[in-house]
């Protein structure tokens, strides 16, 4: 049995291509979906919260929003910068969230894969 990857692991494998049913039998497709996301996201902005993320993600991901942020966090994709922001989620009543932004990793991640994503332009 193939040992699960990290997310810094997933972001890193673009090439990677994942055939229908290993994607029909991960549980966590969704969750995948939203780090590629919020890693998206993070690379365009110098920081971010829950708040501006549910602003872009259809409303499917909302619920994969929390475990994404996680998944990115334990990984070392992203870190908490230390600020909060109270949440704009009517049901929260303005609770605090965690503002992030991406680590050094996550830079060195999304350098990789602009790298390969201009070698793919160069060969064709």
């Amino acid at each position: 049995m193939a040992r699960k990857q990290t997310p810094a692991e997933r972001l890193a494998s673009a090439e990677k291509d994942f055939l229908l049913e290993e994607i029909a039998d991960q549980s966590s497709w969704g969750q995948f979906l939203v780090e590629q996301a919020v890693f998206h996201f993070g690379q365009r902005h110098d920081d971010f919260s829950c708040n501006d993320l549910r602003d872009v993600l259809p409303e499917l991901g909302h619920g994969f929003l929390g475990a994404a942020i996680n998944s990115l966090r334990s990984g070392g994709v992203i870190e908490h910068t230390g600020r909060t922001v109270p949440s704009t989620q009517a049901n929260t009543h303005g609770h605090r969230i965690g503002v992030w932004r991406l680590t050094n990793k996550g830079r060195q991640i999304a350098a990789r894969r602009a790298a390969r994503a201009e070698q793919r332009k160069a060969a064709a």
